[in-house]
């Protein structure tokens, strides 16, 4: 797993890599042809306009992207962001496989690899991670359950076909429309709320995947708490010794980059150790290699559903697009996190616009549509970090006391090493990232790979038991860097143990309690509404929390001081250029 990413601790100040990338051919272009289009009178020209200035800003960087990856970072990136992308992908769909039985793993996986594949070679930002998530499967299965219920239900398949072709439609119109500039208004309020609710998610499949298994032998399913025990601690541990001063900085960076699939590993192997084999532990459902379930063919005929429902499909489709223009580029806005050293431009609407193409082409071959991961994402960027000596100007820089909290969103901040046995000088820092497309095509081949029948088989051999613990694990490291978990721990802490230069000292502890307060409150509707009837509508929810923050928040007895700590961009002003700026600022 990679450096757990702490806000109190604030990273590294890259302003010279930032400003090197401004004065870069292709980060001239975007910032140019952001200018130039804000200056264009006519509606007409404006069209596409973001997606122009995206492909031009980073096409310069396109070769390099792939010259890049010939580094070390990218293997460990690799296998970590393997085992942590498909096995949650296959454990949130266990649910969506067993309930409707109209999709297998081999829909998951090829959905997993059709996403890295176009993400990763197409893509404006291939550092974001997109794959099966847990709100897609929450939204396919509600579909299921409303047109069960009626009396000349259609076929699912094509029903969710025209929901996904309505909502390639709407991503493809917000893209030429430049709707993805009101990322501008997305801070690490509306993140760390979303961000806070998914890592409850985790943790609630995590404790389902267990409850599962006492509907089958009592024995096989207390093993299976067992291991996910046995998982959480292990890669606990190896997360510990990574941040800590023990041993030598290569093997704690070992520690760090391969602990959970060592973890995974060694979870699943004590499945087959002794009695632990005799209870029979429950496995993961896998079919054959290649086909689709019941028999069918890849090609979904949606065009034949009848025309009533077609209709009936374009409102499921406008939340599907409310969910993934959220989800999806909040992944990406946290990928490429403030807290990142990172050079090369980004490219929201371009990449808006292929997430429109994987939607339409998910609906044509009936597997679950991918979009962006979290915390997947953040955690690909972290472990691809290069970590070196900071200069003694970014030490000062460092030191002196921030106006900001230093929040970021999804665990994914980087945690600095603290080494009492050693001059600050010599303490490691994160000085790059490296910036390439490779880590993330490989990590989707081997999907590919997992859907031959070998290796299929030994897909079949892991323990739900130990996916249930990569759940509890992924969760957990989310929480521990989330901003409102950062918040909630100092009003609780010692305050003769916090450090005097925390910014949060000079905001009043009733106005902390009420930002944290509302916070609580907008993810606990979107969890109450994801578990009841209405769990269709939760994206909606989730997309209010932008005005929430725009429009409501400042009428609250905050100082602009205040919200400044309290809250600020996600990305660095570098990022959001993209979009036309951030309109909050720290």
């Amino acid at each position: 797993m990679p450096m757990t990413l702490q806000r109190n601790q604030m990273p590294v100040k890259v302003r010279p890599m930032e400003e090197q990338a401004r004065g870069s051919p292709g980060s001239s272009t975007l910032l140019q042809d952001a200018a130039t289009t804000r200056q264009t009178p006519s509606f007409f020209r404006r069209l596409g306009a973001g997606i122009i200035s995206d492909v031009r800003a980073r096409t310069p960087w396109y070769f390099s992207d792939w010259t890049d990856a010939w580094n070390y970072r990218v293997v460990p990136a690799t296998a970590l962001i393997f085992f942590a992308n498909v096995l949650p992908g296959i454990a949130f769909s266990l649910d969506l496989i067993e309930t409707t039985q109209q999709y297998t793993v081999a829909e998951v996986l090829i959905s997993s690899f059709m996403a890295a594949f176009v993400f990763s070679v197409f893509g404006a930002q291939p550092l974001t991670i997109a794959g099966v998530t847990g709100p897609i499967t929450v939204f396919n299965k509600t579909i299921y359950d409303i047109i069960n219920k009626q009396p000349d239900a259609p076929n699912y398949l094509h029903f969710v076909g025209w929901v996904y072709l309505w909502a390639a439609i709407i991503h493809w119109v917000t893209a030429i429309l430049n709707w993805c500039d009101f990322l501008k208004y997305v801070t690490l309020f509306s993140c760390d709320t979303f961000g806070f609710y998914v890592s409850w998610v985790y943790l609630q499949y995590g404790v389902q995947v267990i409850t599962r298994q006492f509907s089958g032998d009592f024995e096989g399913a207390l093993v299976g708490i067992t291991l996910a025990l046995l998982m959480l601690v292990t890669s606990f541990l190896f997360q510990c010794l990574s941040e800590t001063t023990l041993f030598h900085r290569h093997i704690r960076r070992f520690f760090s980059d391969y602990g959970m699939p060592i973890s995974l590993i060694a979870a699943s192997g004590m499945a087959y150790w002794g009695r632990f084999n005799a209870s029979n532990p429950t496995m993961l459902p896998v079919g054959g290699a290649f086909q689709a379930a019941n028999g069918r063919t890849w090609l979904v005929k949606f065009w034949e559903l009848d025309g009533k429902w077609v209709g009936v499909a374009l409102p499921f489709g406008i939340i599907l697009w409310i969910l993934f223009f959220f989800d999806h580029n909040v992944s990406s806005l946290i990928a490429q996190g403030s807290q990142f050293p990172l050079r090369k431009p980004p490219g929201f609407h371009y990449d808006f616009f292929l997430l429109g193409i994987t939607t339409f082409i998910a609906g044509l071959i009936g597997v679950p549509a991918p979009n962006g991961l979290i915390p997947q994402a953040p955690i690909h960027t972290a472990s691809l970090l290069v970590m070196g000596n900071p200069s003694q100007k970014d030490i000062d820089e460092e030191e002196q006391p921030s106006s900001h909290s230093g929040n970021n969103s999804n665990g994914a901040v980087i945690k600095m090493e603290k080494s009492f046995d050693h001059p600050v000088s010599r303490r490691e820092a994160p000085i790059a990232v490296v910036e390439q497309r490779v880590s993330n095509l490989a990590q989707g081949s081997l999907c590919l790979v997992l859907l031959t029948g070998p290796f299929l088989h030994i897909l079949g051999l892991v323990p739900r038991g130990v996916l249930a613990g990569l759940f509890w694990f992924m969760g957990a490291a989310a929480l521990k860097g989330n901003g409102i978990t950062i918040k909630l721990l100092y009003l609780i802490r010692d305050k003769t143990l916090t450090s005097p230069d925390d910014p949060l000292h000079k905001v009043r502890k009733s106005r902390l309690l009420m930002f944290v307060a509302v916070q609580l409150v907008a993810f606990g509707a979107t969890f109450v509404v994801t578990q009841s009837i209405a769990a269709i509508g939760f994206p909606v929810i989730i997309l209010l929390l932008v005005p929430l923050r725009t429009y409501v928040i400042p009428r609250l007895p905050f100082t602009q001081e205040e919200l400044s700590i309290l809250d600020g961009p996600t990305a660095s002003p570098f990022t959001m250029e993209s979009v036309g700026g951030s309109l909050h600022t720290a």
